[in-house]
């Protein structure tokens, strides 16, 4: 599995990749994989500021569906339009296309606090 050192993360498995005041969240590998084929993304979140650890959409995989928690505060500017015709692009490249929401950052603070590649491969056993 694969976790870019120049990503942070959460016990939610979420990632944050921090550009200026602008992020990009994603699930990780190791949450794909979990989850199996995910055939659907939900995201209703675009135009609303949402505060950390709060739900801003959900995943939907052949078996389950999995709520998505939003790693640090912000206002979400952008869903990846790639998603609405092939969601399984957050299982083949959950880093780079497969990315979920871009949002503004409203307290920079917070990423500080999510964890490092080796904080989460320590959390997950890899």
């Amino acid at each position: 599995m694969n976790f870019p050192e120049t990503l942070v993360y959460t016990k939610d498995h979420e990632w944050v990749r921090v550009e200026g005041d602008t992020a990009y969240v994603g699930i990780t590998d190791f949450a794909q994989h979990e989850l199996g084929d995910i055939v659907y993304v939900d995201i209703n979140s675009v135009g609303k500021t949402v505060s950390q650890h709060d739900v801003f959409g959900t995943v939907e995989a052949v078996k389950t569906v999995s709520d998505l928690f939003m790693p640090v505060s912000g206002e979400v500017l952008e869903l990846n339009s790639k998603l609405d015709g092939a969601p399984e692009l957050v299982n083949s490249d959950p880093y780079g296309d497969g990315w979920m929401v871009k949002i503004k950052l409203t307290n920079t603070a917070e990423v500080a606090g999510l964890m490092s590649a080796a904080d989460y491969k320590t959390l997950i056993n890899a």
